[in-house]
C-alpha cells in the first residue's frame, strides 16, 4: 500500500528479526520496554508469540522515498482472543451467531502484558502522525478480508488521535502509585490515614514474620536457576487462575533477560536457600512495571510484599516516578495504587457490527469514568486538613 501524497509505503513482516533492531527502536524511544525490539523478538523466538500459539507476527513499518522506516507498530493476526486484556468475547460471539467469521483479526500491542505505553510509533523528527498507520491498518484489515483491527493500552494521545480518524474508542482502568518524592518508605506511610498505615505496616510485619528471605535482584544477579524457578511459579499461578495452557514459554524469561539487562527487576522470596515465590518487574524510563507474579507457597500477605510494597521501595530508591502494578485489582487501592484509565481503540469493518459496538462503548465509556471516580474516593492518602 502505498500513499502517493506523501511517499509513504507500508509492509507486513512475518518476523521481529525482519526489521533491524536500530530502526524499530529509534522509532519505539526506549521508554517503554514492552515495545522493544528485544522483548518482541524474545517473544518470538522463544515459541510464546508465533503462529502456532495463535499470535502470527504481521508487524507493521512504514517506510518513507529512500526506504527508511519512520514508523512501525507491534501487529498480530489472532485466531482467538487471549492474552489481551482488554476483552471482546461478546463481540465476537455476537458477530459469528450473526453468520460472521471474526477471527482472523488484527491486534496492535505487546502479547501478554496489559501495560499501557505507545503503539503507533514514529521516528521523532519525522512528522509522521499516528492517521498515518492507522489509515495503512484500516486498509490492511480490508484488504485481507479481516474482521477489525483493535490497537489496546495505548497512550491517550493516540486514542484522540485514533478517535478522531473514525476508530471506535474504549475506556478500561489499571491502579497505579505515584511517587511524590519520598525519601523513604516511611516518608509515603506518612502520607495515608492512620488506619491505612498501620494495616500495611501489619501487613509487612506478617510477611515478613513467615521467615522468608526476601531479595530484589537485578540483571546478571538473576540466573538460570532463577529463571527455572520462576516458570515454575508462572505455571502455579496459570493453573489456579485459568487451568490451561500457560502462555509464555520456559524459554522467555532466560532470552527476555539476556535481551533487557538491568531493566529486569526480580524480587524473589527464599526459604532453606531456595526460591519459593517470584514477582517479575521490568524498568523504563519513567515507570516500574509489575508484570508476572507466582508462588509455590501459601504465606500471609506475601504477594502484596513482593509484588506491591518493594516495588515502591524500588521506585523511592531509584527515583522512578511511578510504579504500574498490572491489569485489575481493587485491593490494590488501599495499598497506595490509585485508578488510572486506560485506552484502546477498534476497528471495526462489517457496518452492523461496527454500529452495535459503538453503541455499546458510548454507554460503557460514562459508566467506566463514573467508576474511575468512585475508585478513587477509596484513596488510603490523608485528605487535606485530616489528621494523622
Amino acid at each position: 500500500m502505498t500513499d502517493a501524497m506523501t511517499e509513504l509505503s507500508l509492509t507486513l513482516h512475518r518476523r521481529m528479526a525482519d526489521i533491524p533492531a536500530s530502526d524499530w527502536d529509534a522509532c519505539a524511544g526506549g521508554a517503554n520496554p514492552f515495545v522493544s525490539h528485544a522483548f518482541l523478538l524474545a517473544l518470538e523466538e522463544s515459541g510464546s508469540a508465533t503462529a502456532r500459539t495463535g499470535w502470527l507476527p504481521q508487524h507493521v513499518a512504514l517506510r518513507d522515498a529512500c526506504g527508511r522506516v519512520v514508523a512501525c507498530a507491534p501487529c498480530y493476526a489472532k485466531s482467538h482472543s487471549q492474552g489481551e486484556y482488554v476483552f471482546d468475547y461478546g463481540w465476537a460471539d455476537a458477530y459469528e451467531r450473526a453468520g460472521g467469521n471474526y477471527y482472523p483479526k488484527l491486534q496492535v500491542c505487546s502479547p501478554f502484558s496489559p501495560v499501557p505505553g505507545p503503539r503507533l510509533l514514529a521516528r521523532p523528527g519525522t512528522g509522521i502522525p499516528p492517521a498515518a498507520l492507522a489509515g495503512g491498518l484500516s486498509q490492511a484489515c480490508a484488504q485481507f478480508g479481516l474482521s477489525s483491527v483493535h490497537v489496546t493500552f495505548c497512550e491517550e494521545a493516540e486514542w484522540d488521535a485514533l478517535g478522531e480518524a473514525g476508530w471506535l474508542q474504549r475506556l478500561g482502568t489499571q491502579f497505579h502509585w505515584h511517587n511524590e518524592g519520598y525519601g523513604s518508605f516511611d516518608d509515603f506511610l506518612g502520607a495515608l490515614s492512620s488506619r491505612k498505615r498501620k494495616a500495611i505496616k501489619r501487613e509487612r510485619r506478617d510477611a515478613a514474620a513467615s521467615g522468608f528471605v526476601l531479595r530484589t535482584l537485578r540483571g546478571r544477579e538473576i540466573t538460570p536457576a532463577h529463571w527455572k524457578s520462576f516458570h515454575r511459579f508462572y505455571r502455579s499461578t496459570t493453573d489456579k487462575k485459568w487451568g490451561r495452557s500457560a502462555y509464555l514459554t520456559p524459554r522467555f524469561w532466560p532470552l527476555m533477560a539476556e535481551a533487557l539487562g538491568d531493566a529486569v527487576v526480580l524480587m524473589v522470596a527464599e526459604q532453606d536457600g531456595q526460591p519459593v515465590a517470584g514477582a517479575l518487574n521490568l524498568l523504563g524510563r519513567d515507570a516500574l512495571y509489575g508484570r508476572n507474579w507466582g508462588a509455590v507457597v501459601d504465606a500471609p500477605f506475601l504477594h502484596f510484599e513482593l509484588c506491591y510494597y518493594r516495588a515502591i521501595e524500588f521506585a523511592i530508591e531509584h527515583g522512578v516516578s511511578r510504579v504500574e502494578a498490572g491489569a485489575q485489582g481493587e485491593h490494590k487501592i488501599q495499598r497506595g495504587y490509585l485508578p488510572r484509565p486506560t485506552f484502546s481503540a477498534h476497528w471495526i469493518e462489517h457496518g452492523g457490527l461496527r454500529r452495535a459496538v459503538a453503541d455499546f462503548l458510548a454507554r460503557e465509556r460514562p459508566a467506566m469514568r463514573r467508576e474511575i471516580e468512585a475508585l478513587a474516593e477509596m484513596s488510603p492518602f490523608r485528605r487535606d486538613g485530616e489528621a494523622e
